[in-house]
């Protein structure tokens, strides 16, 4: 195998394969990414036996095909640290060393035999279907911060995607909760699609997240048994879905929240920020103290001091009622609008949350105990 690519290039795919390959692997293969060459492209593939990412780079100038693994944080900051526009030239000596060599540098780095690396051989091919980048990005990262890290409830270590429908419109649907707070979040798609409901694992949602955040355009997407495929802009996205039964989510959106509050976004967010500081742990509560078109906002922490502030908001009633900092500050990061608006019930029924220009989104979050 013997080739020469752009730095760039195989910088940003290999940039992705760290987010996939565990730093503490049992097996020394799956430390490694494969580098295949073949038909004027090179192929890029990582895996945790859960979750495969590969990269096709084309376009690249190949004198001699073949394959290798090697390690994949070790060849990743080598590349990292060179001159940047630089080609960088790949030769591999033998089964076990492949030769890089850049302007002034050169290294030999220790190879696996790529027969060993494990790979995905499942057709793919029924049950595709397309939905825009831009969609399927919103749906993440409207849910993903409400996703569970309790390992004894695995089924909410993720989010579950799945179809509804809504007077004759199909919607691709994604709901994730922690058991404090829960967010739901449609796109609409074009038609009813063969799409089995599924929970996507947390670790393969950030890595989609962060491939998408480069990439307008459709992504392909199939999922067959217990596996799910991605495929975009040169990339795929293969991951093992969660085995469980996601609760009854629509049983928990409050039904008799009845008293609006409306607040200027920045500023709500700016004053919840400011008051939570005085606390160095995010969980003490931000107590409401809401009067007629009055929120005064307090954190007291018995071991570092209080902070309060008023904000002049549109709200008819009165209600005392505390939150975590955390969760209010997660929820008002993903509105797009001016304002937020909540829906109140009492001191201890929980919260829904909306954004003003995205009706197709809602936040659930838990008070807590005064």
């Amino acid at each position: 195998m013997k080739f020469n690519i752009d730095k760039d290039q195989l910088l940003r795919s290999l940039n992705y394969c760290q987010g996939v390959i565990e730093k503490r692997s049992t097996l020394p293969i799956l430390s490694n990414v494969l580098i295949e060459a073949k038909n004027s492209s090179i192929k890029i593939t990582a895996t945790d036996l859960d979750l495969i990412f590969i990269h096709e780079i084309k376009n690249v100038k190949i004198e001699k095909e073949g394959s290798t693994t090697t390690s994949s944080s070790i060849i990743y900051d080598i590349i990292r640290k060179l001159s940047p526009e630089n080609l960088i030239n790949f030769n591999l000596i033998n089964e076990n060393k492949i030769q890089l060599e850049s302007d002034k540098s050169e290294f030999n780095l220790n190879c696996l035999s790529p027969k060993d690396f494990p790979l995905v051989n499942e057709n793919f091919t029924d049950n595709e279907f397309l939905i825009n980048s831009h969609s399927l990005l919103k749906l993440i990262n409207k849910c993903k911060f409400s996703i569970s890290n309790d390992e004894t409830r695995h089924y909410l270590n993720g989010i579950f995607l799945h179809q509804t429908e809504k007077e004759g419109n199909f919607f691709l649907t994604a709901a994730a909760t922690d058991s404090h707070r829960m967010s739901i979040s449609k796109v609409g798609i074009d038609s009813k699609k063969n799409f089995e409901p599924i929970i996507l694992p947390k670790k393969t949602i950030f890595q989609l997240s962060s491939l998408l955040d480069d990439y307008q355009g459709d992504v392909k997407i199939c999922n067959i048994k217990s596996k799910i495929k991605f495929e975009f802009n040169d990339n795929i996205l293969v991951s093992k879905l969660i085995d469980g039964k996601f609760p009854n989510y629509i049983q928990v959106i409050p039904k008799n929240n009845e008293k609006k509050l409306e607040i200027k976004l920045k500023i709500f967010l700016n004053s919840v920020d400011r008051v939570a500081s005085v606390s160095s742990d995010k969980k003490d509560g931000v107590k409401f103290e809401l009067l007629k078109n009055l929120l005064n906002l307090s954190v007291n922490n018995p071991n570092s001091g209080d902070g309060k502030e008023q904000l002049e908001v549109k709200f008819d009633h009165e209600l005392n009622i505390s939150f975590n900092s955390r969760y209010l500050l997660d929820v008002a990061s993903q509105i797009d609008s001016e304002n937020i608006i909540f829906y109140l019930n009492d001191t201890s029924s929980p919260a829904l949350i909306k954004d003003p220009s995205d009706n197709d989104s809602l936040f659930i979050v838990m008070p807590m105990k005064a």
